[in-house]
């Protein structure tokens, strides 16, 4: 019910998840990322415990090919599960478990992994993959490339309702954290017109956390 991807900025370092479900809040359940050690993404009759864990074991220094084969041989019903992960070097690793829903699979590239399951078809992924890498720009604009290179591939073979976009850079909280939990329009539009209004005060919103002195104006009556 879902599709996705995990993806490294090259240039700055900058991880991001970007996901799209028929289900609800889907980003709430299958969105992993750590600034310095990599995304996850943990999808198809999902559990939750399986991204912060892949994360710790690449905290602790596995590759994403390492965690992910530690994941399989420690998660519960793991036949059940997709789990996508890239680390901080760029390397990505996929498990997609043979009960994943209906039409299922996955794609790689330098960088990105994408997958999916009760797809509308199995090129979404590569789609997914060939849009993020055909994209420039910000990871934020990246992701949403891929992402509707994804949908326009095809998608789920429903109708998706939930979509988010995570990213993490240099500080211990997401940078970035939108999310569209339900609507009957496109979710990823939804998340794509979030993200034009975030992204030219994302910075700012950092420089917010860590010095407030030399915060610029929240530009609202009374801000000075």
């Amino acid at each position: 019910m879902t599709f996705s991807l995990v993806a490294r900025c090259a240039e700055t370092g900058m991880f991001g998840v970007a996901i799209s479900s028929s289900s609800p809040a889907v980003a709430a359940r299958c969105s992993y990322a750590r600034a310095g050690v990599g995304a996850v993404a943990s999808q198809n009759v999902t559990d939750p415990s399986l991204g912060p864990l892949t994360l710790d074991l690449m905290e602790q220094g596995m590759t994403a090919n390492e965690a992910i084969a530690e994941v399989v041989a420690r998660g519960r019903f793991i036949d059940y599960r997709q789990v996508l992960a890239v680390d901080v070097a760029g390397v990505t690793s996929i498990h997609s478990g043979p009960n994943s829903l209906g039409i299922w699979t996955q794609a790689e590239g330098t960088d990105v992994a994408s997958g999916g399951n009760l797809l509308a078809n199995d090129g979404v992924p590569q789609a997914i993959v060939d849009g993020f890498t055909g994209a420039k720009g910000h990871l934020g604009d990246r992701l949403i490339a891929a992402m509707r290179a994804g949908l326009a591939a095809g998608g789920e073979a429903g109708p998706v309702h939930s979509a988010g976009m995570m990213i993490v850079d240099k500080v211990s909280w997401p940078v970035a954290d939108l999310r569209c939990d339900w609507t009957e329009d496109c979710p990823i539009e939804n998340i794509s017109t979030a993200w034009e209004i975030y992204k030219p005060q994302l910075e700012a919103y950092i420089q917010r956390a860590l010095d407030p002195r030399q915060a610029p104006s929240y530009g609202v009556p009374g801000d000075e």
